[in-house]
């Protein structure tokens, strides 16, 4: 055998989990720091660029001179090449390690980026969202593999929830610095910062490296058959969801397409799959009834947290409420996330995983039915406390979610793929399912309002009568013409009526989404008192080193 693939002697402190994990040494406490500083930097780095995007896409879309469907491929392309990487990530960086797998990719995106600023096109910023996707699988791992160096064995746990966590601050971090990033260079700042933030992280990648682990040659020529199959059925759905909701689902024929290619794509990779002697993913495992409840519990909280991006953002944008009026909401977003995450790594029990899901989606039910009783005259003020519960919730929740699915990795490291992409996906297709069922959601319930409201409005209504006088005399000093200003004052009564109603289907949104929560807490407290009453008491099982999952939640999209 290659002495690249002989096992080392570990000491039994030192020794990784699984194949292509680092190992874990014991480190001066200036070390330590340094690689949680490190950890950071890259899971930021992650996470800031895509998250820079979203939330400046309509600037975006003048500089570049897109269209509404033509810039909502930017995210698109960012997810449609993220959903799909763990698929190989696990076993490249079991055969080649992690670390090489990212400084290439760093490389390949830190070039994509500064050619970007000089091909200042929708392709040319498509194809950066694209290279940013195949990057962010393997910088959120990073970042993960950095923050568990920088603990001891005994908090090993805490560092498995900084580290996933950390990436989560993207969001509320990119609506705050984007004012000032666009006044820098316009556009042009947002990549500027993005392509900083590449080199700094492979930098530091480069000046202080990960342990060493073992490696294996895990690759076989049939990984690339199901890597190509189900790579271009996720893509084909990522894309189908992210512009279903704009060029609408039943009025352009590719929508339909994608989606149903997509089904028989993913299926033929899964039937390969089934049929394998030694499959990519284990497909028996993933269709037992845990990992099903598993995966369904995550897509129904990712789809809550969807509120936020979707939601709240929208509706005060939809109020002519710009990111200078927004900034202290977005703080309060990010002190949410951030007491969340610290919560989270204070408290988080083994034996009690079950109670931090259920206390953040109690705190996002409330949150989001305090939002449902919005008016035309909300600001970010009133929405400052939910926005925080919602925050902190949406952080709160990732590190135990993923310590409860992990358990079924530790008794049998083969299912470490598996589990990689079937985290993976429930995290980045829950928030693109998330969106476009709000959004679709929103749109249906703005027809129904609106509907409801123009029937009432009548000129021979004298309310109605009074309004339009209002509305007009407000043109008296301007206009002369009274037919004119008639005209003005009916289109100004037109505008009134559609913000109210787009009032009323924010807030049928808001409380859809309290309900999907409270229906989801129930289920899982259900669950959850089922376990307790059934399963005889087991002495804990903690593992040395957590595994880490090369996902990143999408914040990603979140958008």
């Amino acid at each position: 055998m290659n002495d690249k693939y002989r096992p080392h002697d570990w000491a039994p402190h030192e020794r990784p989990t699984l194949p292509g994990s680092p190992s874990t040494p014991l480190h001066a406490t200036p070390k330590r720091w340094a690689f949680a500083i490190v950890g950071v930097i890259v899971a930021l780095t992650g996470g800031l660029g895509n998250a820079l995007v979203v939330a400046n896409l309509q600037y975006l879309q003048g500089s570049l001179g897109a269209t509404q469907a033509e810039i909502a491929w930017l995210p698109a392309a960012y997810v449609m090449t993220n959903v799909s990487m763990n698929l190989l990530l696990v076993k490249f960086r079991q055969q080649f390690g992690l670390r090489a797998f990212t400084e290439v990719f760093l490389v390949l995106y830190a070039l994509v980026t500064f050619a970007h600023l000089f091909v200042n096109d929708i392709g040319s910023a498509i194809a950066v969202r694209a290279a940013h996707g195949m990057v962010g699988a393997a910088l959120s791992s990073l970042g993960l593999y950095y923050m568990i160096q920088a603990f001891p064995q005994k908090w090993r746990m805490k560092a498995l929830v900084l580290g996933l966590g950390t990436a989560q601050l993207a969001t509320p971090l990119a609506r705050l610095v984007s004012e000032d990033l666009l006044q820098i260079a316009e556009w042009r700042g947002l990549y500027l910062f993005e392509l900083g933030m590449c080199l700094l992280s492979l930098g530091c990648v480069l000046i202080l490296k990960l342990p060493p682990g073992d490696r294996f040659k895990a690759f076989e020529k049939l990984d690339f058959l199901t890597f190509a199959l189900l790579a271009s059925g996720f893509a084909a759905l990522c894309a189908a969801l992210s512009l279903g909701r704009i060029e609408w689902w039943l009025e352009e024929p590719w929508i339909g397409m994608a989606l149903a290619s997509s089904i028989v794509l993913i299926l033929a990779g899964l039937c390969i799959e089934h049929n394998r002697v030694r499959p990519l993913l284990i497909t028996r495992w993933l269709g037992s009834g845990r990992m099903i409840r598993f995966a369904f519990g995550v897509l129904l909280t990712r789809i809550v947290l969807s509120e936020q991006s979707t939601g709240a953002v929208g509706f005060l944008q939809g109020l002519n409420q710009g990111s200078e009026q927004l900034h202290t909401l977005y703080l309060f977003m990010l002190l949410g996330s951030v007491a969340g995450l610290v919560i989270s790594a204070l408290t988080i029990n083994p034996q009690h995983l079950f109670k931090p899901l259920i206390i953040s989606l109690a705190l996002m039910a409330i949150g989001s039915s305090m939002d449902s009783f919005s008016t035309s005259l909300t600001r970010g003020p009133q929405m400052y406390f939910s926005q925080f519960l919602l925050a902190f919730g949406g952080t709160f929740f990732l590190g135990p979610t993923l310590v409860l699915g992990i358990s079924g990795v530790i008794s049998n490291p083969r299912n470490m793929v598996s589990f990689s992409v079937m985290f993976g996906i429930t995290q980045n297709v829950g928030s693109l399912i998330g969106s476009a069922l709000l959004g679709t959601f929103q749109v249906w319930r703005e027809k129904f309002h609106s509907a409801h409201i123009v029937e009432h409005v009548t000129l021979i209504d004298a309310q109605v009568q009074s309004r339009l006088q209002s509305s007009s005399g407000a043109y008296i000093s301007a206009i002369a013409d009274p037919a004119a200003r008639t005209n003005l004052g009916i289109r100004s009564l037109a505008t009134a009526a559609t913000r109210e109603a787009n009032t009323l289907a924010y807030n049928d949104v808001f409380m859809l989404i309290a309900v999907i929560a409270v229906l989801t807490m129930i289920w899982i407290t259900s669950r959850a008192t089922w376990l307790w009453i059934t399963t005889e008491p087991v002495a804990p099982f903690t593992p040395a080193t957590p595994v880490a999952s090369p996902v990143q939640p999408s914040g990603a999209h979140s958008s």
